[in-house]
């Protein structure tokens, strides 16, 4: 029986390697005789480790063939709110980021009443093509109130995290953000910008996100391809 330390051991390697591009998505693993030799443990360690890594969705199993790395897919960890950028790096994936649009313009009826400022108060758009290795994954605009992200009216923000410049540029932390997300078809404009056919399917997110003393500091939409994420939550019942 393998011991738990090394079944971690192995695992915590493994997604190293991962994350280090060894292994590329889609690929096949080596097989487990070859693998456990390279790695100086039992077979059985071996399988503890390829287990817990497929029920972290990062390896799959084919009865068949072995092990393989999925392939592309992000997603957030259940409950943890996370940028595109941070989503990316946690898999060993390069983000880039492409601003289509940076502008201020007035704020519309409802995203004044989300953002809590007065209509027509001057807001931020921006409209970024986000990618992961070069493919294009995900079509946000974010809207953010002129006075609370001066900073980023010029700056460049090409292959950059929102998150980040907020933090570092505008002294804002995003701390809570209220998501819902919703199947739809690609319009054509969409189906462009992400490389994929027109009424292909998207996942449509919408967010308002929370500064830790709860003041709103972005609302935004994002479509998502919808073959290269998922969205996950821990969702819980009250008790009593």
């Amino acid at each position: 029986m393998a011991s738990t330390g090394a079944v971690h051991g192995v695992y915590e390697g493994l997604v190293q390697e991962l994350q280090r591009g060894r292994y590329p998505a889609g690929s096949r693993l080596p097989g487990e005789r070859e693998l456990s030799a390279r790695l100086g443990v039992s077979r059985a360690t071996l399988r503890g480790a390829l287990t817990a890594l497929e029920a972290d969705g990062l390896v799959q199993r084919s009865a068949q063939r072995g092990w393989f790395v999925p392939r592309t897919v992000i997603g957030e960890p259940p409950s943890t709110l996370q940028s595109f950028t941070e989503m990316a790096r946690a898999r060993g994936l390069r983000p880039t980021s492409r601003v289509l649009v940076q502008e201020v313009r007035p704020a519309g009826f409802e995203e004044a009443e989300q953002l809590r400022v007065a209509p027509a108060a001057p807001v931020l758009q921006l409209d970024r093509l986000r990618g992961m290795d070069g493919i294009p994954v995900c079509y946000d605009v974010v809207v953010i109130p002129r006075d609370r992200a001066g900073a980023l009216v010029d700056a460049d923000l090409d292959d950059r995290s929102l998150y980040e410049e907020l933090r570092l540029r505008c002294g804002l932390t995003v701390h809570r953000s209220a998501y819902s997300v919703q199947a739809a078809a690609a319009d054509e404009r969409i189906a462009g910008l992400l490389q994929m056919p027109v009424g292909a399917p998207v996942l449509v997110g919408r967010e308002i996100a929370y500064a830790v003393d709860g003041a709103p500091v972005l609302v935004g939409v994002n479509h998502y391809r919808g073959d290269a994420y998922r969205f996950e939550a821990d969702l819980y019942r009250p008790v009593g």
